[in-house]
């Protein structure tokens, strides 16, 4: 899905530097594969922190917080695209999400619904206030810095709330990890139908698959790591992380290649 037509990597050359200074990964399935990914990796570096190293969530938090400000810092300061630079910042606000979710329902006692709420609401005070600003809430492309601070803002939150409605789902409900996945999979069949259809404006589809594949993921995460009476696979937070850190190298250096080659023979 794309909110118009793409949301381009840079190129050299030719092309114009309008299109130069966008650093937001172009909308196609692989960045939507890529966005599941990520959401799931750090769902299980999430968990790594606080429940299998035990440092808890507010500790968990104050790590995987600094890792945020420290990759979105750098995405914002940097002059081009680089794709494992803007991932690696993805999988930090989902990482930080999972302990932003967690610290609100286990530590605060405010539940998942109580934090959704929450976020639901900083969702869209963020995107209310970037609206007032630049009258619009299109990624294709962000061509400011303070308008990448206010996407980064709401992917934070996001992918907060995913994670809440993820748990929701699962600890709230009782859906098994399969079961949830499978609800997050019909809303985002949802929004495919809306987008082919154009029912609804693209750039709220954009958002609302956006919150929708982070629960997604994070109950893959968690059918890959809970124990097998659980319902999951019993891989372990480590095993599960390396094996989407992998998935993702793998698909960058497959799409870079790609693009590399691509541009020889143009």
């Amino acid at each position: 899905m794309s909110t118009t037509q793409s949301i381009g990597p840079v190129r050299t050359g030719s092309k114009s530097c309008a299109e130069a200074v966008n650093k937001i990964a172009e909308v196609t399935m692989t960045f939507w594969i890529m966005k599941i990914i990520a959401t799931t990796l750090g769902e299980t570096t999430g968990d790594f922190f606080a429940q299998t190293l035990n440092l808890g969530y507010v500790s968990g938090l104050g790590i995987t917080g600094a890792m945020l400000i420290v990759l979105i810092f750098f995405q914002v300061r940097a002059s081009f695209f680089h794709p494992a630079l803007f991932w690696a910042a993805i999988v930090a606000t989902t990482t930080a999400g999972t302990e932003v979710s967690d610290l609100m329902d286990r530590t605060l006692g405010l539940g998942y619904t109580g934090g959704s709420l929450i976020l639901t609401a900083g969702l869209l005070a963020t995107l209310a206030i970037w609206y007032r600003r630049d009258g619009n809430l299109s990624v294709d492309p962000i061509r400011r810095k303070d308008a990448e601070i206010m996407f980064w803002i709401a992917v934070v939150f996001s992918n907060s709330l995913g994670t809440a409605f993820g748990d929701f789902l699962v600890d709230s409900i009782g859906f098994g990890y399969v079961e949830a996945a499978l609800i997050c999979t019909a809303v985002i069949g949802v929004v495919l139908t809306l987008h082919y259809t154009r029912v609804m404006n693209d750039i709220a589809l954009f958002w609302i698959a956006f919150i929708f594949t982070r629960p997604f993921g994070a109950t893959f995460g968690d059918f890959l790591t809970k124990p097998v009476a659980h319902g999951g696979l019993d891989l372990g937070t480590y095993n599960a992380s390396v094996i989407c850190l992998l998935l993702m190298g793998g698909i960058i250096f497959v799409s870079l290649r790609t693009r590399r080659q691509v541009g020889e023979r143009l």
